[in-house]
């Protein structure tokens, strides 16, 4: 059983990582590569007679360096063309990986039979509890955007995560209405609390690139959960007929 699900993790998650990695060249990083000469336009070195505070930087969207704090050097980033896209692709299918291992370890667990319907309502549900519902509160993010804290943000994001899986369990696995309404509250909980937000919500880029870097990325991730438990729910029967017929 081990062995099978590490195997069609393993193929589903490259299957459907370099499908999106592929849709993410096209969409997400012309928006990433935007953003970072606008960070880097506004974060140059003052006048020749100005005193030098240090150079600019680069960060990355919910990365671990607060985007408001100095740097003394430059941070190191993949370089734009082929190593930008290997790195990019190769944290896609990492994620794919495990989104796909995740999913199949909930239908194991929750006793699913395991087919392609099955796998992406699946799949639905996790975007809702991974991607879409911690986004309402902590869009993603492109360089240069203002943000709390990154430890509140970690906290926050796998708060809402777990509340709204949670929820979403509930709510589709069990009729009765204690539950459902106990579901409900769970999922809206993190929302009433409040993300958390940077005191002065300035950015280094413009709103318009902001809010359609926002709303691609949901579509990708939509897309890479879809894909990825289209592909679980492809292969995993296959490989059941295999096992069957050796």
């Amino acid at each position: 059983m081990v062995t099978r699900v590490l195997t069609v993790s393993l193929l589903a998650g490259l299957l459907a990582g370099l499908v999106i990695a592929a849709l993410q060249h096209v969409t997400t990083t012309p928006l990433i590569l935007k953003a970072e000469r606008y960070e880097s336009a506004l974060a140059a070195p003052p006048a020749p007679h100005a005193a030098l505070t240090g150079g600019a930087r680069i960060i990355l969207a919910h990365s671990g360096t607060d985007h408001a704090a100095g740097a003394e050097h430059d941070e190191w980033k993949p370089a734009d063309g082929l190593q930008r896209l290997l790195f990019t692709s190769a944290t896609t299918i990492g994620t794919a990986i495990g989104f796909a291992a995740l999913l199949l370890a909930g239908m194991i667990a929750a006793g699913d039979a395991i087919d392609p319907r099955r796998a992406l309502i699946w799949g639905a549900c996790g975007f809702l509890a991974f991607g879409l519902a911690p986004g309402m509160g902590l869009a993603p993010e492109l360089p240069g955007a203002a943000s709390a804290a990154l430890q509140e943000r970690q906290i926050w994001w796998l708060g809402t995560a777990a509340a709204t899986g949670t929820g979403l369990f509930l709510f589709l696995r069990h009729e009765a209405p204690w539950l459902k309404l106990l579901a409900v509250a769970l999922i809206l909980l993190p929302h009433l609390v409040g993300a958390p937000h940077a005191p002065t919500p300035e950015s280094k880029v413009p709103a318009e690139l902001a809010a359609h870097f926002t709303s691609l990325s949901l579509g990708i991730q939509a897309a890479l959960w879809l894909a990825t438990a289209f592909a679980v729910g492809t292969l995993w029967p296959r490989m059941d007929r295999r096992m069957a017929a050796a």
